[in-house]
């Protein structure tokens, strides 16, 4: 996909998109700073592309609970002026989102028209996003996704390989639950989504995409040391023994029947996933 335009280069899901589709346009923060909205725009106007994938967030959830503006510009206002170029110039744009729209109630897995009610800026922000996305018209897609996770960049797999290797004992939390989601199965979704939107002007809206099993951060966790062969135990622990400045939901669990029926994708098993991650990480 020469035509296509990525909006990110160094995160989780832009290295994945750069390993599939190399002959892509990556754009860094010295090239297209989300934090200016109108560069971005001018970028995109000028590019001649085909389509486009924003894999660029402001992703500091406890951070953005004293930084809303910051937060608010790039999650919010670049998204929604790079999609209303995308609408001008009649290409289809794909966005990342995330869980943190829903305010995690309830035990059942979350429907992409579910009522949401972000509990802090990080969601908040990234709800405003995906409205002015709706809004600036257009052909696009919200793909909401949860617990990324890979071999590169800052992520829980690699915090807990680390910790696991100097401590004996863990407390991880074990009442928040959803899907860990490898950021290559993200790649593909955004890219199968894209190839399908060329082919057909009608598809687009908000969709669900998550890794299987569902489990807790714990049980996320205990898989890791398991996998990696590290005596480091797992205690369990409620979020109220570990405060954050950002609340988390609870109940982080995706419906993704909707992708699978409109898109022929489905929910990669986290698991396998973790495995591939750990000898990639290992060598």
């Amino acid at each position: 996909m020469s035509g296509l335009l990525v909006f990110g280069r160094t995160g989780q899901v832009a290295t994945e998109l750069a390993r599939a589709v190399p002959e892509a346009r990556f754009l860094g923060r010295d090239e297209a700073d989300l934090s200016d909205p109108a560069a971005c725009v001018r970028i995109l106007l000028a590019s001649n592309c085909d389509a486009v994938i924003n894999a660029a967030a402001y992703t500091a959830v406890d951070r953005a609970e004293s930084e809303p503006e910051s937060a608010h510009v790039v999650n919010a206002a670049a998204p929604t002026a790079i999609a209303g170029a995308a609408a001008a110039v009649g290409v289809p744009f794909v966005h990342i989102s995330t869980d943190y729209v829903f305010d995690g109630s309830g035990e059942a897995p979350w429907n992409e028209t579910g009522p949401t009610n972000p509990l802090g800026v990080y969601g908040k922000t990234k709800l405003a996003g995906e409205q002015g996305i709706a809004a600036a018209g257009g052909q696009w897609a919200v793909l909401r996704t949860s617990w990324v996770f890979s071999a590169h960049g800052g992520n829980f797999v690699k915090t807990m390989l680390r910790l696991g290797r100097e401590r004996e004992t863990l407390r991880v939390v074990a009442d928040q639950h959803g899907g860990p989601t490898p950021a290559n199965g993200i790649a593909a979704a955004c890219l199968t989504m894209i190839q399908a939107m060329l082919s057909d002007r009608t598809k687009g809206g908000i969709y669900h995409f998550s890794g299987a099993p569902d489990t807790s951060w714990a049980g996320f966790a205990r898989e890791i040391m398991a996998q990696a062969e590290l005596s480091c135990r797992i205690e369990d622990i409620t979020t109220a023994e570990y405060p954050t400045p950002a609340r988390r939901p609870a109940n982080s669990r995706l419906d993704c029947h909707a992708i699978s029926r409109d898109f022929g994708i489905a929910r990669p098993d986290w698991r396998a996933e973790l495995n591939k991650v750990l000898a990639e990480i290992g060598r």
